[in-house]
């Protein structure tokens, strides 16, 4: 899970999970691609000071506007075992979400919550400069969304012992609430995780789809139309009333005696009503 880059400590809590259905879906590859290249990248550079560049660090974010943090700080681990850990819950909670879901609206579910907890991470530590790193936000918002879909499903702690996973996701929930308040300086980061949970669980009881994304959208769309629909409307209603008065005068004086105003009147409601009939 995610940890604050200064301690370079790893989380090997309840995420040893055993017991997923196998296989990996199409999201979940280009994820684990994208991480494992990007650590690779890190083990090559390590002194590039790809931690505090990428990271998300919200003195930075502040000052020197860098705002691609929350997005970025995401791909970038501290170690071995903080990816491979990462990684692991990743593919054995995430597959059957995927599944559930299609890959886009999954994809769009990690990283919606990976940069939600990133700025709750922000808006919490605004003066901190360590930067925070790791996929955890993400991680536990599918760990959420995996207990609140499959409550009863039984994984197993370090291979071994058998629990139901609300109760796992609720036991790390609440050691990520004690640890939060008690300000335990253990390297993790901990409101980053919390803030993933949170969003993950946000998201899925207010039905934050694709479809409930784009329903402002849809409906500004439907609105102008109707709008566009009743101000032609309008001119219609107002374009016929105008030609009624013309054809009126026409019956009194002639079509000789109209205005070209008049005529040009006559010529466009001519054209318009040919344009509806084609």
């Amino acid at each position: 899970m995610a940890h604050m880059y200064r301690n370079q400590q790893s989380y090997n809590s309840s995420g040893s999970a055993f017991g997923m259905q196998r296989g990996i879906t199409p999201g979940i590859m280009y994820l684990l691609i994208a991480n494992t290249a990007i650590f690779l990248l890190q083990m090559a550079m390590p002194n590039a000071g790809l931690a505090r560049a990428f990271g998300l660090v919200p003195y930075d974010i502040t000052h020197r506007f860098t705002l691609w943090q929350p997005l970025t700080y995401m791909f970038l681990h501290g170690g071995f075992f903080h990816i491979f850990f990462n990684m692991l819950i990743l593919w054995m909670f995430g597959s059957d979400l995927e599944r559930q879901w299609g890959t886009r609206e999954f994809l769009k579910f990690y990283f919606i919550c990976g940069i939600g907890a990133g700025i709750v991470t922000f808006l919490l530590t605004l003066n901190s400069s360590v930067p925070t790193i790791g996929a955890s936000g993400a991680i536990f918002a599918l760990l959420v969304a995996f207990a609140v879909l499959y409550p009863n499903r039984v994984v197993y702690l370090w291979f071994l012992f058998p629990i139901k996973v609300k109760y796992m996701v609720m036991g790390m929930i609440a050691l990520g609430v004690f640890a939060a308040w008690s300000q335990s300086h253990d390297g993790i980061a901990h409101f980053t995780h919390l803030g993933g949970a949170a969003i993950g669980y946000l998201y899925l009881k207010q039905d934050w789809r694709l479809s409930f994304l784009m329903r402002p959208l849809k409906q500004w769309r439907f609105k102008r139309r109707v709008q566009v629909a009743a101000k032609q409307n309008r001119r219609s209603s107002e374009l016929m009333d105008e030609v009624d008065r013309i054809l009126d005068r026409i019956n009194e004086v002639g079509y000789e005696k109209l205005s070209e105003k008049e005529k040009k009147v006559l010529e466009n409601a001519s054209r318009q009503l040919s344009d509806k009939k084609d």
